[in-house]
């Protein structure tokens, strides 16, 4: 039979011990997860196909419902496409971020570094630097990456990236309000190539702009 005995200072050692081994754990776990992360998103050009997307409240009821589908080019550019229960175009490149709302014949445009927030398109389509630099990123059961923003002002709280094999079929959104957003992709589409002459976008005749240029 073994007994072990901790004095005060032994135990205080191995706290001590087991409070390093536990940081340099959760650094390396972090630094692993940003590595299989970026590694996924670095294998994808381009990406488009449709999705759908709910809003709950904090308490759980279902908000709104919208679908539509998208377009993402690596890095740097997006479009979503809304096409119920309303109309609504956004397109992003590197420089800017447009909205254009079809049925209220409004477009609004804001440089994409004018401020800290991100929508989550940008995010999944932007480069390591930003997905490094910026987030604190955790790996989940079931293929799933929570990505917790650390620096700036992205709007939300917690973003859920949820893979399948090396595709991101879905995302859970936590905003800063505490309501959910889950956005389903489908039909996805890797094969097909895009150009930035794909998310080009034109003001059209007749509509209200507001520039918020900073």
């Amino acid at each position: 039979r073994l007994t072990i005995l901790f004095t005060g200072i032994g135990m205080t050692k191995l706290l001590v011990t087991l409070a390093l081994v536990s940081l340099i754990c959760g650094a390396w776990g972090q630094d692993n997860a940003q590595d299989q992360l970026v590694s996924v998103l670095q294998r994808i050009d381009y990406l488009q196909g449709r999705f759908s997307q709910r809003q709950y409240a904090e308490d759980g009821s279902l908000l709104a419902e919208s679908a539509g589908h998208f377009r993402l080019l690596r890095p740097g550019y997006f479009g979503w496409q809304i096409e119920t229960p309303d109309s609504q175009l956004i397109i992003a490149d590197p420089h800017y971020l447009w909205h254009h709302d079809q049925d209220l014949e409004t477009v609004t445009r804001r440089p994409v570094t004018a401020s800290g927030e991100l929508s989550p398109l940008q995010i999944l389509g932007g480069d390591e630097n930003l997905l490094r630099n910026r987030f604190e990123i955790e790996q989940l059961a079931g293929n799933r990456f929570s990505l917790v923003p650390d620096t700036g002002n992205p709007g939300f709280s917690r973003l859920v990236l949820i893979l399948d094999g090396d595709t991101v079929v879905g995302m859970e959104i936590i905003d800063s309000l505490d309501q959910r957003i889950d956005i389903t992709f489908e039909n996805l589409d890797r094969t097909t190539a895009l150009t930035p002459a794909d998310f080009a976008f034109t003001v059209p005749d007749g509509v209200d702009l507001f520039y918020y240029d900073e």
